[in-house]
């Protein structure tokens, strides 16, 4: 039974090393913008609808930083560097 049990936990681990990295865009509060302006960006750049928008701005604010966007680096990073245009700090982790 055991080797059963290690050949699965096996199978498992190499199918999720098979998946694609997924990775977070993280956005920062900071005292220089607005709660609109934040949220006018998230729908703009990260295609937020209005209600998601003002969440994430409202947990940024709150707790200083949030995970606005999740996916691979190539979808993430022309957000951030839109984002980044707008003065606002985020990072990809």
């Amino acid at each position: 039974m055991k080797a059963l049990e290690n050949t699965r936990k096996k199978s498992k681990m190499s199918k999720d090393s098979s998946l694609p990295k997924v990775y977070f865009l993280v956005l920062y509060n900071d005292n220089e913008h607005s709660i609109d302006y934040v949220v006018n960006s998230l729908m703009a750049i990260c295609g937020h609808n209005p209600d998601q928008a003002l969440q994430c701005t409202l947990i940024i604010h709150n707790m200083g930083s949030y995970e606005v966007k999740k996916g691979s680096l190539n979808f993430l990073t022309p957000m951030k560097k839109a984002l980044s245009a707008k003065r606002l700090k985020a990072t990809i982790k």
